[in-house]
Order: C-alpha cells, then structure tokens, then sequence
C-alpha cells in the first residue's frame, strides 16, 4: 500500500475553505464517490471552482481518484485513523441553515440518474451546464 505523507497545516488549508468542507462533508456523510459533474450538480457551484477545490483536497491527501475513460470518481482516502475521526468532526457539523442537508438531498436525486453504477451524462444542471465537462 502506498502511504502518503500530508502535514496537519495542509489538512487544515485545504479545509479552510466552505466550498471544499461541502464536498468533504458531502462524501463523509453518504460514502460515496462523485464524478465532479455529480459534485457540480449537488452542490450547485461552476465546474472550475469545484475543480480546483477537488484538486487541492487531493494534493492534501483527503481525497483520491480514479479514472474511468473520460470520469474521473473521487473518493474519500480512508482507513487512516486521524482521517476517519476527521470526517466524523465534519458530519457532526451543525446544519443551522439546512445548507448541507440540502447539498446531500440534490446529491441523493443526481446518484438516482446513474447508469450501472456510473454517471455518463454530465451536468444536469443548465445554468452551470454551460461551461460542459
């Protein structure tokens, strides 16, 4: 197994930021793994901010990738005790605003639209859609 090395300062710059707690918390609370035009669905954000945001979580080490032809699935790194207790601090979050709630549900409705188990038809949502995938 390949074991990377990530200072606590990083984990705690990558998640300094709202957009990239969402997706982390989004991931933590359903234990799944998202393409990023299911992420852009659910949680309603332009594809290069979420882009971006998927790339630092990755170069943090919260977050790894696979890539299926053109869909990349990204997934929570997990089986690391300080990163399982992580992710158990993020769900257990308040939701004052219901804004996580909301994220999971549109999430729950996008993993509806899959096709064996896959996504393969991009972004749904048309205001974001422009900008294509």
């Amino acid at each position: 197994m390949h074991t990377v090395q990530v200072k606590s300062q990083e984990i705690f710059q990558a998640l300094a930021d709202p957009t990239r707690i969402r997706i982390v918390r989004l991931l933590a609370g359903t234990d799944e793994e998202a393409c990023l035009c299911e992420l852009v669905d659910s949680l309603l954000e332009p594809q290069y901010k979420l882009s971006r945001s998927v790339k630092v979580l990755r170069q943090a080490g919260l977050l790894s990738a696979v890539k299926e032809g053109r869909w990349v699935y990204h997934r929570l790194v997990e089986g690391i005790p300080y990163l399982d207790r992580l992710y158990e601090a993020l769900k257990a979050l308040p939701d004052a605003d219901g804004g996580f709630a909301r994220d999971v549900e549109r999430f729950r409705r996008r993993m509806c639209l899959r096709e064996g188990g896959r996504c393969r038809i991009g972004i749904q949502t048309p205001e974001l859609a422009a900008g294509g995938e």
